[in-house]
């Protein structure tokens, strides 16, 4: 049967972003405990979609039309202050811009830190993460993924979990031989400080609760975790963020010079928070800067 060619390019545009959503663990859920919610949704006052009550994490698995050369692949992880998860503007049109330009793109739904539904919430996210990574190489041939080339990007919260995740990888909490460290990192905005002077407090107490030590303060400030072996990082943060300092992005840069870590800021004037791929109240475009970086550092052709 001969289609025609309207038909024929709107069935290609939906095999470009080909999806499927599955559970991140093939049995019992680690450091999960019985309790009644359910993944959900709801639209914000704004008429934003976001997720919440996220006690099943998902991966959403999103497949280029066209694959780059380099083969990368990315894992996306959206903010939402450790509260809901902005699960759209900060996860599905991501995975789309990436592929876009070739990569392969993995959005994940992590559990929302509860004590009533998980044990150790503070490292729920992290596990989650982990195993994200753990699926993404373990699946590589599948996908036709390079597994020197996964990265992660992260948004908000997301992008402070993005930030634990490439920081702290020794913390193997899958205690699995799959290697989950990132190849590169983008973060977005990103929350990296638990520290009072420019903490996200939202962020802070549904990570860490109400009166965390300042142990647990300074074990989750990602800038005082960079180490020589932290990866690539680009980062973008407006200057007039009214809900994360942007202060936050300036010491994680810092942390990563002091290092010696390959890193880019971009700081832009305007844009406030949550902008996701698109910022509105500048004509500086994150993505192709991100994506020219990305193509400095070979990650992809």
């Amino acid at each position: 049967m001969k289609y025609p060619f309207s038909i024929f390019l709107f069935l290609s545009m939906l095999s470009s972003y080909a999806q499927t959503e599955i559970p991140i663990y093939s049995g019992a859920i680690p450091n999960a405990i019985p309790c009644s919610l359910r993944n959900d949704s709801f639209v914000n006052a704004t008429g934003v979609t976001l997720s919440s009550n996220i006690v099943t994490p998902t991966l959403s698995i999103y497949l280029p039309q066209k694959q780059n050369e380099a083969k990368s692949a990315i894992l996306i992880l959206p903010g939402g202050g450790y509260a809901y998860l902005a699960t759209n503007h900060e996860g599905v049109a991501i995975a789309k811009a990436f592929n876009e330009i070739g990569v392969t793109a993995f959005v994940l739904k992590y559990r929302i830190p509860n004590d009533i539904c998980m044990s150790n919430k503070e490292t729920v996210p992290l596990m989650d993460a982990q195993q994200s990574m753990k699926y993404i190489r373990d699946h590589a041939k599948e996908y036709g993924i390079n597994q020197n080339k996964v990265g992660v990007i992260g948004f908000s919260a997301g992008g402070h979990l993005a930030s634990t995740l490439t920081t702290k990888f020794k913390l193997n909490l899958l205690k699995t031989k799959t290697n989950i460290k990132p190849d590169f990192a983008i973060l977005a905005y990103p929350v990296i400080s638990m520290e009072d002077s420019m903490v996200h407090m939202g962020s802070r107490n549904r990570l860490l609760g109400l009166n965390p030590t300042q142990e647990q303060k300074a074990y989750f400030s990602s800038n005082l975790q960079v180490t020589t072996n932290t990866p690539p990082t680009f980062i973008f943060h407006a200057k007039d963020d009214k809900t994360v300092p942007v202060m936050n992005s300036i010491q994680m840069k810092e942390a990563l010079d002091a290092k010696k870590v390959r890193a880019q800021l971009l700081l832009m004037e305007t844009g406030n928070h949550g902008f996701g791929l698109r910022n509105a109240k500048t004509t500086v475009d994150w993505f192709s800067i991100a994506t020219e970086w990305m193509k400095e550092q070979s990650f992809i052709k």
